[in-house]
Parts: structure tokens; C-alpha cells; sequence
């Protein structure tokens, strides 16, 4: 079994400590900032603006494909609030960034596909999972990306499996069937304790893409459905966007995404 003497002789440092800089250069895209505007120059999404720079990180969130792989770099990602690893496949000689679970380290063996076995970071057959394991990137269909749990510490259960489903209880309190032949990770998603950060001042938010938002009662009656009035008017009126929609009230959105949720509850 490789372990932490290959990063030794391969001359990765161990340092389990939180990377700024990408160690894998390949895996690096260059990003543009729309702040908002659409293909033509319209702006279609307002309050945006500005912000840092960024590079995208190509994240491989199909883990259904063979893999024996060790983690040799634990890094920041300006694109999300989770932080990811870098792994190194052993046997196809190949790079590639993971989505990091809570306490997974630098030497760690992680493995996907058919080898892998019930323990942190591994992704496997949702089928092979006992129940009441917390899981995270959950695909919902075979050979397919994770899409559910990837926000950082968020976590599924696993409740309930038959012949051809497994009942999983999403963050949100959602209760979801998936294929028994989805592949999931195990554990719970890092930087658990990203839901404490404070702006602190208006120039985070600038870093960030966030410009100032203006409320609409302290605009004129031409500028917003809710400006204008005598005084400091606020309350009493119906809630609406800008261009005079109801922004509260029942749904009207048909998803077929609705047809796969079991039961909706709060935990």
C-alpha cells in the first residue's frame, strides 16, 4: 500500500494547512465576469458588478470512473465555499481535483468504482451504503455528476433502501429517492463552519460582485411600485418587484424535478 512515504520520495511537503496557490496548473481555466449582463449587453441580473478576479478549478464531480488515488494538496477555491483537494491517481498517473470532505488529510488513500469500500472520501454505489451514513455529492443519475450536498457542510443521510431506490434526507429536509446505482461520497462536505463568516464592511462585498442595493420606498414613485408617499412609508404595502410583479404568493412553476421528491418537511 502507497502512503505518506510516496509524497515523501515524490517531494510533496505534508502540510495540512489551507493552500491559496493551485498546485495543479492544468486543471485551470480562465473565467469571465458577466456582472449581470446577458449575451446582447443587457443587464438581467442587477446588483452586480466588480469583484476579484478569478480562476476556475475543473472539479471532478463523476467519481463513477475507476480510481486509486492519494491527496497530496488541501486548497481554497474562490468559485465555491468548500475547499478542495488535489489527488493524484495512482495507476493512470493522473491529476485531478476532488470536492474535500470534513477531516480528510494530506496521504489519505481515496478510492471510486468498484474497489472502493465504506470510508471517508470514498464514492460508491449508493446500494453499498449502510444506513444512516452522511453522504455528500450525490449523483441522481447513472454515470452522472454529483449535484446534491456540495456546499460546504452539507451532508445527506441515507434512511431508507428497497430493490430499486435509496431515501435520502437532503440539508434542506427534502427526503429524494435515488437509483440504487447513483454513485455518492462519503462524509460530510468541509469548512463547516463557513455559515460564521462576517462581511464585516462594504468593500468585502465589492471583492465578492456584490454592488449596493437600494431599497425601493426610498425611491420615487417613477423609479419603483414602491416609492414615493409622504414621509418614510414602508409598511402596508403588497410586496413587488420592480417592473410591478407579485413577489409573494403561490408558485407557479411546474418542475419535473418535483416529481422525484418524496416528502418535503423541515428538520
Amino acid at each position: 500500500m502507497l502512503t505518506k512515504n510516496f509524497l515523501n520520495h515524490t517531494g510533496f511537503k505534508l502540510n495540512n494547512k489551507l493552500s491559496k496557490k493551485p498546485l495543479l496548473k492544468n486543471k485551470i481555466v480562465g473565467s469571465k465576469n458577466s456582472a449581470g449582463k446577458n449575451n446582447s449587453g443587457k443587464t438581467t441580473i442587477f446588483k452586480r458588478g466588480g469583484g476579484h478576479k478569478r480562476n476556475s478549478r475543473i472539479i471532478q464531480f463523476n467519481r463513477s470512473i475507476e480510481s486509486t488515488a492519494i491527496v497530496i494538496n488541501i486548497e481554497y477555491d474562490p468559485n465555491r465555499n468548500a475547499y478542495i483537494g488535489a489527488v493524484y491517481d495512482f495507476y493512470k498517473k493522473t491529476y485531478y481535483y476532488i470536492l474535500l470532505p470534513n477531516n480528510l488529510k494530506i496521504g489519505d488513500i481515496i478510492k471510486s468504482g468498484h474497489n472502493s469500500e465504506v470510508r471517508l472520501g470514498h464514492a460508491i454505489q449508493i446500494a453499498k451504503i449502510p444506513l444512516g451514513s452522511f453522504i455528500h455529492n450525490i449523483s441522481i443519475k447513472k454515470n452522472k455528476k454529483g449535484v446534491f450536498s456540495r456546499a460546504a457542510g452539507t451532508f445527506s443521510i441515507l434512511i431508507e433502501k428497497n430493490d430499486r431506490y435509496s431515501r435520502v434526507r437532503l440539508s434542506s429536509g427534502e427526503h429524494r429517492l435515488i437509483p440504487n446505482e447513483c454513485i455518492v461520497t462519503l462524509g460530510v462536505v468541509s469548512n463547516e463552519q463557513f455559515f460564521l463568516t462576517e462581511i464585516n464592511k462594504a468593500g468585502r462585498s465589492r471583492w465578492l460582485n456584490k454592488r449596493p442595493t437600494v431599497r425601493g420606498v426610498a425611491m420615487n414613485p417613477i423609479d419603483h411600485p414602491h416609492g414615493g408617499g409622504e414621509g418614510k412609508t414602508s409598511g402596508g404595502k403588497i410586496k413587488l418587484t420592480p417592473w410591478g410583479k407579485p413577489t409573494q404568493g403561490r408558485s407557479t412553476s411546474n418542475s419535473k424535478s418535483l416529481l422525484i421528491i418524496s416528502k418535503r418537511n423541515k428538520i
